[in-house]
């Protein structure tokens, strides 16, 4: 579908890059089903003619047609039809065979972590040296690239996968990139890491703690994993359900409050309370999936995140649901 073409036509506001959330071959545009501040999160993906909210999801071309353009089902369907779309399901392992093809590799200058890196992370409460011998974590320092990408000033997250790494996420260290995480570019993941889960296989058991993203699995210890972001994929609902018998989602919430973990800085904007509340959602979501598979699963309500979370009140919550 030429979705330039129709967003110009008929008025709508667009990015094709420069912006944290529009990566190669999408174009995005504000989602009209995001709750509280909208952003461009939702990305047209050119190559394969589909819609992709990075907050909530895959949406039909003509949902979001509906939306954008305050139209009815059967018009939104003829406006795509005349722009060349059709519609069909979002189906993201079609595409690894069109996208994965370069070696998987890390950016440039990649370095065992500097003194910055190990202040960085200090400052957050963690143990640098632990890090770095447990999770591989590596850095880099003023100028790193991979594929044009520039990846300075950050820590590498290796993504380990049966052994083998096949991604990375990075997390930048100096509080001024536009985009906190960034994770591997598509064509260089052996694996997407959309299709796995973060964190130490060979310490998993029958019970496992799933959270949002890196830094919360190195605070919930070797029996959590990542789905790396609240939105899960199917494939993820796949390993998890295979892999877990019981399983705790911790994410992060702000509806029930815990004062030991309460933040007023970290809920003081709209827009964070509406991230919140997508995560809470996105939380119960994945509980009734796997309810639905077979798996004891329920919900744990802290307040921020479980990556902010003190040391001692990590250990003892994992106590409590490690049994």
């Amino acid at each position: 579908m030429d979705i330039i073409q129709l967003y110009e036509d008929f008025n709508i506001s667009y990015m094709t890059e420069g912006h944290k959330h529009c990566r190669p071959g999408f174009v995005n545009t504000e989602c009209p089903f995001c709750s509280g501040n909208p952003g461009l999160h939702l990305s047209y993906h050119i190559e394969e003619n589909y819609y992709v909210c990075w907050r909530c999801g895959w949406k039909s071309i003509e949902n979001v047609l509906m939306k954008l353009l305050n139209v009815e089902y059967a018009q939104a369907k003829n406006i795509a039809e005349q722009y060349g779309g059709v519609s069909h399901a979002y189906n993201k392992e079609s595409s690894i065979v069109k996208v994965r093809i370069r070696p998987h590799k890390l950016p440039s200058h990649t370095m065992p972590l500097q003194i910055n890196h190990r202040q960085y992370l200090e400052r957050r409460g963690f143990d640098p040296e632990y890090l770095e011998w447990e999770w591989g974590l590596l850095g880099t320092g003023a100028v790193s690239f991979l594929d044009k990408l520039s990846y300075n000033h950050r820590i590498i997250i290796p993504f380990i996968w049966n052994g083998v790494q096949v991604s990375f996420d990075s997390r930048d260290i100096t509080g001024r990139a536009p985009n906190k995480y960034q994770a591997c570019p598509k064509v260089r993941e052996a694996i997407p890491h959309k299709n796995i889960l973060y964190g130490k296989q060979t310490g998993w058991k029958s019970t496992g703690i799933c959270v949002e993203g890196p830094t919360d699995v190195w605070r919930m210890g070797i029996r959590s994993f990542a789905t790396s972001g609240i939105k899960f994929t199917a494939e993820q609902l796949r390993v998890i359900a295979k892999t877990f018998k019981r399983v705790a989602v911790i994410f992060d919430d702000s509806s029930e409050i815990d004062t030991r973990f309460f933040n007023l800085d970290s809920i003081n904007s709209n827009a964070a309370i509406s991230m919140e509340m997508q995560a809470k959602e996105q939380a119960k979501l994945l509980v009734n999936e796997l309810k639905f598979r077979g798996i004891d699963a329920f919900r744990v309500p802290i307040k921020g995140d479980p990556g902010g979370m003190k040391q001692s009140d990590a250990n003892y919550l994992i106590k409590q649901l490690i049994k």
